[in-house]
């Protein structure tokens, strides 16, 4: 999505940057604690590929919409609430790293600790401040909605409610799935990935987009359909390199998905297959090191699961380009998208 590159930072920035802005200045006036939470909450949302907003501008923009003020707002909306996610997965993950440098979290914890608090303490610290700016972005989210004149302003209301309804559910079943609290087979969790990632990574700003274009009801519904492919497949990919991706590359941890005992499709293809058994009372260890790692590795190669889920991955990228065929969208739209899906499969962070 090169064309829209410059959109997205000339437009979508100006919008997030203001609204960071005026939120410190508010927080001033509650003191330093609080303006140094909305401080770090600026930071964790700069960086990252901001793919969401350029999902709505593209969108917007291809389908003949003419509201560019509305579009990089809610634009906007979909990075804030992407960094409000980020913010709280982390602290369910308890990662104190992100984009290899300390996250929110863990700069508070690291506060703590320099000023002679205990682990424990420092760590519930961090843990606090992640979660509550998660809260404070996630209300931000509705206020920029709120702020818009478009006459969509009710649906686009509606279509971020709903993500994030599905995404709490999606979450919350992930959660499950890593405490052993619910059964992960490979349905459960392929439901759960779809609710996770793909409602409002794909399918939200794809059709908020349309609906800000005033496109007609079967495209917005079409492209909700082809953005929860496209997130199926993102999140497909983000497990495979969760386990085997390079850590330098993705500025995180690849064991931490190991150590957490999270439960992906690569876990649930390998789990039946002997060697899985040899090795599957380091999964979830919250000890876990490279050795341990290396051999559950090892076991999902071994069981057939890598190899079984990069199919999937060529299989989605395949339906996807069928789905685009089917809703005849215009030609720029279908080719840009098409470029996403092969993003999607290939990307290496």
């Amino acid at each position: 999505m090169t064309v829209h590159q410059t959109v997205v930072d000339d437009r979508v920035s100006e919008v997030i940057d203001d609204y960071f802005a005026r939120r410190i200045a508010r927080a001033e006036a509650l003191g330093p604690q609080a303006a140094a939470l909305w401080r770090r909450a600026a930071l964790s949302a700069r960086g990252g590929k901001r793919l969401r907003p350029r999902l709505v501008m593209l969108t917007h923009s291809t389908l003949g919409g003419g509201d560019e003020r509305s579009a990089a707002v809610v634009a906007a909306a979909f990075e804030v609430l992407h960094s409000a996610l980020l913010l709280h997965d982390d602290v369910l993950d308890g990662d104190l790293i992100r984009r290899g440098r300390p996250n929110l979290a863990g700069e508070f914890a690291g506060d703590a600790l320099e000023g002679g608090a205990g682990l424990d303490s420092a760590t519930a610290w961090g843990s606090a401040s992640g979660l509550l700016a998660g809260d404070l972005l996630l209300s931000g989210v509705h206020t920029l909605i709120a702020g818009l004149e478009s006459p969509a302003r009710a649906e686009l209301n509606e279509i971020v409610d709903d993500a994030l309804m599905l995404t709490a559910v999606g979450e919350h079943a992930d959660v499950g799935f890593s405490l052993g609290v619910m059964p992960a087979g490979a349905v459960e969790i392929r439901h759960m990935m779809e609710h996770k990632t793909a409602a409002y990574s794909f399918a939200a700003p794809l059709r908020a987009g349309a609906v800000l274009a005033r496109a007609d009801r079967g495209t917005v519904e079409a492209l909700g359909e082809i953005g929860a492919r496209l997130g199926l497949l993102y999140q497909l990919r983000d497990d495979v390199l969760g386990v085997f991706g390079d850590e330098q590359t993705m500025g995180k941890s690849s064991m931490s998905d190991l150590r957490e005992g999270k439960r992906t499709l690569l876990v649930a293809y390998a789990q039946d297959h002997p060697a899985w058994g040899e090795v599957a009372h380091l999964f979830g260890r919250r000890s876990l090191g490279p050795d341990d790692a290396a051999q559950l590795r090892s076991a999902i190669v071994t069981s057939g699961a890598l190899v079984a889920v990069e199919a999937l991955i060529a299989e989605q990228v395949n339906e996807v380009d069928a789905a685009l065929v089917a809703a005849a969208l215009p030609e720029a739209l279908h080719r840009e998208l098409s470029d996403v899906a092969r993003m999607c499969a290939e990307r290496d962070a």
